[in-house]
């Protein structure tokens, strides 16, 4: 008899990017430089690049659901993550399988690519606030994420800390807000609220500009394996923070024709 596998499991739920700087393929390989056995539910195909979005195809809903049943009945799945979920309909099917569910899960609530086009139905937003954030054990918004969630701006690091209480309050869930948006600076804030309280997390401007995509769906795809070994909610979290840092210092860059396009350093 084969003998019982120590590694952890984890489920990522979200879209193919076939640059393989986002979505799915940044999940997975994620999970498997954090030792973590990593499967996949597949909710859209996406022809994208860091640079462009050029054609979104949803999968079948049922399909979707059809992928989530059969690796819960085959694995000892230990956190969950969810990416792009495109529609309304995709959704509510996903939280019908969550709600009777006693593992952790993470949601990065993703609505709009990095090079700016919309990654899901106009109404899939509120049905994600209303039956999904709500189930998750941490939500990971970036500030206009954020700013949706709360329906007003946050135009400034002193922002962070009330906006972050105010969705975990909201949703009844832990909340870490990314800090990328903000002006640049010497220094870039990341803000947790859980359980009460505010964990900021500080650390230096990478520069990385426009041309990379993916360091929220590393993050989310980081904290969930961390989950998944089983370490508390904020020191998962500081240590998928420091983890996407050094990938983005050790991120490559390839020039062709006209451009340049960058990718994370796995």
């Amino acid at each position: 008899m084969s003998p019982i596998s120590l590694q952890p499991v984890a489920l990522t739920v979200a879209g193919s990017d076939c640059s393989a700087g986002a979505g799915i393929q940044a999940d997975l390989k994620t999970l498997q430089q954090l030792d973590v056995h990593g499967l996949c539910a597949l909710t859209s195909i996406v022809s994208e690049t860091p640079l462009e979005v050029r054609e979104i195809a949803p999968v079948a809903t049922s399909l979707v659901q059809s992928q989530i049943q059969i690796l819960l009945e085959t694995y000892p799945i230990a956190a969950i993550k969810t990416g792009m979920l495109p529609s309304s309909s995709c959704i509510i099917s996903i939280c019908k399988i969550f709600q009777d569910l006693d593992i952790p899960i993470v949601t990065d609530p993703v609505m709009v690519a990095s090079s700016g086009r919309s990654l899901m139905e106009d109404d899939a937003a509120a049905t994600m606030s209303e039956h999904l954030i709500p189930l998750s054990t941490l939500v990971t918004p970036n500030i206009p994420e954020a700013s949706s969630l709360l329906d007003r701006e946050i135009n400034c690091a002193a922002d962070l800390t009330r906006a972050a209480k105010d969705i975990a309050e909201k949703f009844q869930t832990s909340c870490l807000i990314k800090g990328g948006h903000l002006p640049a600076g010497d220094d870039r804030l990341d803000l947790l609220w859980h359980h009460g309280e505010a964990y900021p997390f500080s650390h230096p401007d990478a520069g990385i500009g426009a041309g990379i995509h993916g360091t929220g769906c590393t993050l989310s795809s980081a904290i969930t394996a961390n989950l998944a070994h089983g370490k508390p909610l904020q020191e998962a979290v500081a240590q998928a923070i420091a983890y996407v840092q050094r990938l983005i210092t050790e991120s490559k860059t390839w020039h062709h024709l006209d451009h340049e396009v960058t990718c994370l350093g796995w």
